[in-house]
């Protein structure tokens, strides 16, 4: 076999290669995506029972309800409609989680509508200001900064 006989022969079998590794790995990763969705999507379009997705929206003004266990919360999440999916989380809940804050919980749907959430992750906007930092002036806040990264350079 001539030697540009050969490299043809080299180029096709890498190319079949990459398309085959990336097949697999399409394959093997099938189960593994979480799918984003939000209320409106979830309530017209709800997924597979025990299907691993995210639900994200912003919590319901008053819809925060602590059980008798003081671990589960369960809470709705709407969005820019008047669609409400309910949420149930037994956990720690993050420090920024508060009714009206956006929120991005993990889990899945029961087979009752209710979304078990596994992890819940709790956003901010962008005038967030720590606790430790509130009411305090920009050159105290500027300060602060400063004396705190002092020790970093």
């Amino acid at each position: 076999m001539k030697a540009k006989h050969q490299r043809l022969v080299l180029v096709v079998i890498a190319v079949a290669a990459i398309i085959g590794a990336g097949l697999l790995a399409a394959w093997a990763l099938r189960n593994q995506a979480n799918y984003f969705y939000l209320p409106e999507q979830m309530a017209a379009t709800p997924p597979a029972v025990g299907q691993a997705v995210r639900l994200g929206g912003m919590v319901k003004p008053g819809s925060i309800v602590t059980e008798r266990d003081g671990v589960t919360v369960n809470f709705m999440v709407t969005g820019n409609s008047a669609d409400a999916i309910p949420v149930r989380y037994s956990g720690i809940l993050p420090d920024l989680f508060v009714e009206g804050s956006g929120v991005v919980a993990e889990g899945s749907l029961s087979p009752d509508g209710v979304f078990i959430a596994t992890n819940l992750l709790a956003k901010h906007d962008e005038n967030y200001v720590p606790r430790e930092m509130e009411g305090m002036g920009t050159e105290k806040a500027a300060k602060m900064a400063a004396d705190t990264t002092v020790g970093l350079k």
